[in-house]
């Protein structure tokens, strides 16, 4: 009970103690350099399964900008981590909320280097809301849970890619995670903190939720701007009045706390990440970081609040759409 406790209120450490398979957890570190010539996602993970020869750690690397995806395996013995703080290590690679150090080295790819966290934004909790979750983090039948470790950090250090040197120092970051049984069955997830009014950040996501014997779709929206943080969700009554799919843009109007935030994503080609189901990660979900997000703040009233562009956005969509959008 107490370790339950305790994941609830830090949602960054790992929650697969004495957890029973079906399980996976995995960290999303986003790194983008100052010239934003260099956009890499590195997400690891461990997915523990009933067939003991299928449970694995592993870490994904994304190339952004070329769509290039490779996913790394390591025994699942291979993963280790503190039970009360985010520090995690697998094999000779170990990730936390103040760094990343690589050394992979197969025939896919040959990464190693670090890159230290500066002046991390965490998102603003309460007992009410201990994380991105809300009351929903309380609730232990969740498919799969999501939280947002920093809105946004400076980098630095350097990482040698496949023979070649890249310096980040100067570059903007990004941690969340996800961890449950499952991932849902359709979700879109859109975010950016390069927007041109330095200080502004962006997580939006909106997933099928089964619960309880329901399935609704539920989202969850952050936004930090010049020191305010603001949230929309589901669990405080915001809404949704219209979410719009196409072939070149996803559109996404939300109404609460007294105002309308509108978003619209580009969408382009991107890489191949594997995702779990209950049995193996096997779902395959196209990412790109190459989007344009435009993001438009308002009052009920039509006051202006904030208009801005953010650039390096990371896109997913993914599963039954239809089963998200409005008519």
């Amino acid at each position: 009970m107490i370790r339950y406790l305790r994941g609830i209120r830090r949602p960054e450490i790992y929650h697969g103690f004495d957890r029973r398979p079906p399980f996976f957890e995995g960290w999303y570190f986003k790194l983008v350099d100052a010239a934003r010539g260099q956009r890499w996602a590195v997400i690891p993970g461990i997915f523990i399964s009933d067939d003991p020869d299928k449970s694995h750690s592993f870490i994904q690397v994304l190339d952004g900008l070329t769509g290039h995806a490779t996913y790394h395996t390591f025994p699942a013995e291979a993963f280790a981590a503190d039970p009360y703080r985010f520090e995690v290590r697998i094999a000779d690679n170990s990730f936390s909320g103040e760094s990343v150090q690589l050394n992979i080295a197969d025939g896919q790819r040959q990464i190693s280097g670090k890159i230290q966290f500066r002046g991390c934004v965490p998102l603003v909790h309460s007992v009410y809301q201990p994380g991105i979750m809300g009351p929903f983090a309380y609730i232990p039948a969740m498919e799969c849970y999501h939280g947002l470790l920093s809105l946004d950090h400076e980098l630095a250090g350097t990482l040698e890619i496949d023979g070649k040197r890249h310096t980040f120092d100067g570059g903007r970051g990004y941690i969340e995670k996800d961890w449950g049984t499952n991932f849902p069955s359709a979700y879109i997830w859109m975010q950016s903190n390069h927007f041109s009014m330095p200080g502004t950040s962006l997580s939006a996501s909106i997933a099928r939720i089964p619960l309880w014997g329901l399935n609704f779709p539920g989202f969850i929206i952050a936004l930090w701007h010049r020191g305010t943080h603001y949230r929309w969700a589901t669990y405080n009554r915001s809404t949704t009045p219209r979410l719009q799919i196409s072939d070149s843009h996803v559109t996404w109007e939300v109404t609460g706390r007294g105002m309308k935030l509108t978003l619209t994503a580009e969408r382009h080609a991107g890489g191949l990440l594997k995702a779990p189901i209950r049995t193996e990660m096997h779902k395959r979900v196209d990412e790109t970081m190459r989007s344009k997000l435009h993001l438009r703040l308002e009052t009920l009233d039509g006051r202006l609040v904030l208009e801005d562009i953010g650039e390096c956005a990371a896109l997913e969509v993914h599963g039954e759409l239809h089963r998200l959008v409005t008519p």
